[in-house]
């Protein structure tokens, strides 16, 4: 072990038994998945109130100005066409804290494919076609939406996403590099990112009375409330959310997008329930993306390898809408030991569209640089990329100076490298050939915060045995119903097939939105509290409980967001295999393997699929995704699944996941980490660094698509 751990030594958790029947831990099924694969399920805008209408929004076709006049008499006249919202009709709402909210509430137009009318018909066709015979007159105005890191507006923020300060300087870390033995000076690029998650933003909402009743493709319900609450001017109890079944939202989803609040806009002004389903080409300007980075790297070293100074600065952009700071230079803050340490971003404010988070903001770009400019000055210094990552094992947090609550990454590393067989690498680039392919293996390091924030839950024990766990959790895909059971047939000691979950729904405790790597372990945290007091109970009581049943409940608030005298974080070690075809410039990953340190791994069968699912979208985000902003229309080129390249089945190798057996006290009752985000951390620095490894050539820009491999192929080659 290193540093501050205190976990146990590395092993295989299917082997660990917990509770009763080992049900913690165990590879269970999830719950739904049955409805989902029948069609059962049933997701925002498949919910059909009697009456229901629907609507489809027409977009901003300019960069930047304001709506001058709406013709709307085309569309009206269409039959079953019911009405048209805009500008100067749509219901009025109070301000929003989210301004990306603030649709149909005044002329201004802050980017191309913000919404500027809202066409509501009987079918959906119908108001689909409504939406294009509306005829907008605008007065454009001068826009920029280029990233250009010297540009006149860029600003350093005070804070970036998450709450991190924007800057944080230890030591002198620029005379340390310029003093440095070995010095590594690069930048690196990731292009703007979409999170495109299968089930397309939808909501319904239905009024009855002065009370609001909404089926959304939400993240987080609770939060879905509190907002409409305040822009309706409503009670918080007079709306009921519904989050039963979700398909997907990677970050896109986390608070609430314009679809729901125009369906409660279009639902009060026709008087009849309202659907709104985004189409999928509308998504990447309106739902948020990962904003661009350029980041520059600094690396100083002795001749040992030993860290003197890591400088990692970062320029992105946000919108003039709301502020939002990709924390991109927020990792190299806690990742490897040095005494001299600068952590920075600038922002620039552009007419774009807002970006938001998406699958490990910060991380997952910010890692991808720094893990590959280690690379780099592993070869600078002829030292082994996975010795020289432990060689820079940090006994305490640089940053904040606080013990780790467990930190594995070195076994991680050792664990990785046995398996893949990287004793067994010759580090000579292009040393490996078959045919016209060039074979290369790299590394990365990964890593992600653990945290938790406060929920509510309730438990209750029935007459005939069974239990009820209550929670207004949300399931985005990654089988939470299933692990909340398991986590309280742990706590209750009893077989997992007695107990029931309910969640989704407004009307339960309420709980935190499933985002952050945060929701089993903030939910989990109160059903294992509501749940062990609930079997403390029953052990007092005598005889069965009575008919309405015996209910706890538990509030997780004051503990779970207490400050930690620990420093909280997930760790893992990527490992990739992969062909570079010196004919096309094609690049194929035939090996990823990823061993992970996260907590007491909860599911067996969904946490492999959680990392396996991450380590995919890292392999989209090495090779295929990416989105061009055209600077003079301000609007992404890449806007559907035809243009925008998600991995499918066939680019996907047979990718392995595992992880080490961690034991942390210092999280939550069930010692568990999130597990959502960590996968892709780090995939997109392996490939690059096996890219470079097969070909000699360091690539500094995502994604590694072939036009970019044969280019350098053919020049430098």
């Amino acid at each position: 072990m290193t540093g501050n751990s205190l976990g146990a030594p590395a092993g295989r958790t299917e082997g660990r038994h917990t509770g009763p029947d080992g049900v913690l831990g165990a590879p269970a099924e999830r719950r739904e998945g049955r409805q989902k694969v029948t069609g059962a399920a049933r997701y925002a805008a498949e919910y059909a109130p009697p009456g229901r209408a629907h609507a489809w929004p027409v977009p901003a076709t300019i960069a930047r100005g304001r709506v001058t006049a709406v013709d709307t008499s085309a569309a009206l006249a269409l039959p079953g066409v019911l009405a048209v919202l805009t500008p100067d009709d749509a219901p009025r709402t109070a301000a929003p804290e989210d301004a990306t909210l603030a649709v149909l509430q005044g002329p201004d137009v802050p980017h191309r494919g913000w919404c500027v009318a809202l066409a509501v018909a009987d079918s959906l066709e119908t108001a689909r076609a409504a939406a294009r015979a509306v005829r907008v007159a605008y007065k454009e105005e001068p826009h920029h939406a280029e990233l250009d890191p010297g540009h006149r507006d860029a600003y350093e923020p005070e804070e970036v996403n998450a709450g991190y300060p924007g800057r944080v300087e230890h030591g002198a870390p620029e005379a340390a590099f310029a003093a440095a033995e070995v010095r590594v000076d690069v930048t690196y690029r990731v292009p703007p990112l979409h999170n495109h998650p299968m089930e397309p933003h939808a909501s319904t909402a239905q009024w009855d009375g002065d009370r609001l009743t909404v089926y959304t493709s939400s993240q987080g319900g609770t939060t879905v409330r509190s907002v409409l609450a305040q822009m309706f001017e409503l009670s918080e109890d007079r709306i009921t959310v519904v989050t039963e079944h979700v398909g997907g939202g990677f970050g896109s989803k986390g608070t609430p997008r314009p679809d729901v609040v125009l369906a409660v806009m279009a639902a009060r002004r026709t008087g009849r329930p309202v659907t709104v389903a985004y189409p999928r080409r509308y998504l990447p300007t309106t739902v948020g993306h990962r904003a661009p980075t350029v980041q520059r790297l600094r690396l100083g070293a002795n001749a040992d390898g030993r860290f003197t100074a890591v400088l990692h600065e970062v320029t992105t952009h946000t919108s003039r809408v709301k502020e939002f700071v990709e924390q991109a230079a927020v990792p190299a803050r806690m990742m490897y030991a040095t005494p001299n340490l600068l952590s920075a971003h600038l922002v620039v404010p552009l007419d774009v569209p807002t970006p938001s988070w998406m699958r490990a903001p910060g991380e997952a770009p910010g890692m991808y640089a720094l893990e590959s400019a280690v690379d780099e000055l592993a070869d600078a210094l002829g030292t082994d990329p996975v010795e020289l990552r432990i060689r820079n094992e940090p006994e305490r947090e640089p940053d904040s100076g606080k013990p780790f609550s467990s930190r594995h990454l070195v076994e991680c590393l050792r664990e990785g490298a046995r398996r893949f067989g990287w004793a067994e690498r010759d580090p000579r680039t292009r040393s490996r050939t078959e045919g016209p392919l060039l074979l290369g293996t790299g590394v990365a390091a990964a890593t992600y915060p653990a945290a938790a924030v406060p929920a509510t839950a309730t438990a209750r024990a029935l007459p005939d045995g069974t239990f009820t766990v209550r929670i207004n959790a949300t399931d985005i895909g990654t089988g939470a119903r299933t692990v909340l059971a398991q986590i309280a047939a742990d706590a209750l000691g009893a077989p997992l097939d007695r107990v029931r979950t309910e969640i989704g729904h407004s009307d339960l405790p309420s709980a935190w939105l499933a985002g952050g790597s945060m929701g089993t372990a903030s939910w989990g945290w109160a059903v294992h509290e509501a749940c062990a007091e609930l079997a403390s109970r029953l052990a007092a009581h005598t005889g069965p409980p009575p008919a309405d049943g015996i209910e706890t409940r538990a509030d997780t608030a004051g503990r779970a967001d207490a400050d930690s005298p620990y420093s909280r974080h997930a760790f893992g070690a990527h490992f990739a295999e992969v062909a570079v075809d010196t004919v096309t410039g094609e690049t194929r990953v035939r090996r990823l393997l990823g061993i992970f340190a996260a907590g007491r791994i909860l599911n067996s069968r969904t946490a492999r699929s959680q990392f396996v699912g991450g380590m995919t979208m890292g392999l989209g985000m090495a090779l295929t995704e990416h989105s061009t902003l055209d600077r003079a229309f301000g609007d992404f080129t890449e806007a559907d699944l035809a243009s925008y390249h998600v991995p499918a089945h066939a680019d996907v190798p047979d990718i392995e996941a595992d992880w080490i057996d961690e034991d942390d006290p210092h999280l939550n009752p069930m010692g568990s980490k999130g597990i959502g985000e960590i996968g892709i951390v780090g995939t997109a620095a392996a490939i690059g660094n096996a890219v470079h490894h097969a070909t000699g050539i360091r690539f500094r820009e995502l994604p590694l698509t072939p036009d970019r491999i044969i280019t350098r192929l053919l020049s430098e080659g």
